[in-house]
């Protein structure tokens, strides 16, 4: 018997010359389900609510609570929650859907070998890097609202003196490790986890990967919590107007 560990995900078709692999069949998959729930909810909705009407009213009131605390503004909490939200369920949905006993034993065959039909979305880096691509431009575009153009440019790109130039240049430095720190940390511990748990699988089957497991669930839900609650600090600050913004805005 072989273990095989890849970081890329296997290619199981081709749309003409585009490659479908089994992250990205997965990640589709997941996007139909939540968006069947969705539906389902929408239009079941009662004013004496049921089970999954109630779980759902609870879970969205206590995120929408979490947003205001942390943004301080409830104008604001209403803009920005749909993102946060919407990036929560379905990094949260991708890492648990990963547990469903039997997913790895639906395999194909090709020329490569057999390989599985579904893989963890979030063990794709491509997967995880489009997500913080969008949750950074999305704090971009914040920033260049709340500051105006050229205020925007001025915090990279400021000639006043010498310290603030350097300031500026470490600026741009952080824009770019967001995006590094963000993917590395939702990707890395959902490969290891993935990785983990199919090593202890492999060694010692049964009962010996289950504390595995259970670190992996836990692990699971609070990346999800983690990617989305920072993407939400990242667009707080770039809302937030400094003093000496304010005075300047004053004096005009």
């Amino acid at each position: 018997m072989e273990l095989n560990i890849s970081i890329a995900p296997e290619i199981i078709f081709y749309i003409k010359s585009f490659p479908v692999t089994n992250s990205l069949l997965w990640s589709l998959f997941i996007s139909a389900f939540l968006i069947l729930v969705t539906l389902i909810l929408r239009f079941s909705l009662k004013m004496v609510p049921g089970g999954l009407q109630s779980c759902a009213e609870v879970l969205i009131e206590e995120s929408f609570n979490f947003v205001k605390s942390v943004i301080g503004s409830e104008e604001k909490a209403k803009k920005v929650f749909p993102l946060f939200f919407t990036l929560f369920i379905f990094i949260l949905a991708a890492n648990l859907f990963t547990f469903i006993p039997g997913q790895s034993a639906i395999t194909i065959k090709n020329g490569d070998g057999v390989i599985s039909v579904f893989r963890a979305v979030m063990a794709d880096y491509g997967m995880v890097l489009v997500l913080t691509i969008i949750s950074v431009i999305i704090i971009q575009v914040v920033a260049i609202a709340t500051h105006g153009p050229w205020g925007y440019l001025g915090k990279f790109l400021n000639f006043k003196s010498p310290l603030k130039f350097f300031l500026g240049v470490m600026d741009i430095v952080g824009e770019i490790a967001k995006i590094l720190s963000l993917s590395f940390r939702l990707f890395g511990n959902i490969f290891a986890g993935e990785v983990l748990g199919m090593v202890m699988l492999f060694l010692i089957p049964f009962i010996a990967p289950l504390p595995f497991m259970f670190l992996g669930v836990l692990t699971a839900i609070v990346q999800a919590f983690v990617f989305a609650t920072l993407t939400l600090v990242f667009i707080t600050l770039a809302s937030e107007i400094e003093p000496d913004e304010l005075i300047e805005q004053a004096s005009i």
